[in-house]
């Protein structure tokens, strides 16, 4: 009989659960929703920075850097080819002309 409660599987039920309830405890945080009995709060925020890592032009050239890294190291193995690459295979077939 396969014996289905391995501790592997008590292990996986634990973690489950107790993630369910940090998660229930972060909803029962949340201030916002459907709450009647919610208060109304006003919050400014004014933030005038200029960090380089705002500009949109920064993350667009960022990312295109990025992109030709990745091309260049994955696909950079591929059009060098050495005679230690190829197998060549000759199969000779012969036939009884006995008949």
């Amino acid at each position: 009989m396969k014996n289905l409660w391995k501790p592997s599987n008590w292990k996986n039920f634990i973690a489950i659960l107790f993630f369910t309830c940090i998660q229930t405890a972060l909803w029962a945080q949340d201030s916002g929703g459907s709450s009647t009995t919610s208060s109304s709060k006003k919050v400014d925020v004014s933030v005038s920075s200029n960090e380089w890592y705002t500009s949109p032009w920064v993350w667009v050239i960022g990312a295109a850097i990025f992109i030709l890294l990745l091309v260049a190291l994955l696909g950079g193995g591929r059009g060098r080819t050495s005679s230690g690459d190829r197998v060549t295979v000759t199969k000779t077939v012969e036939r009884d002309t006995d008949v």
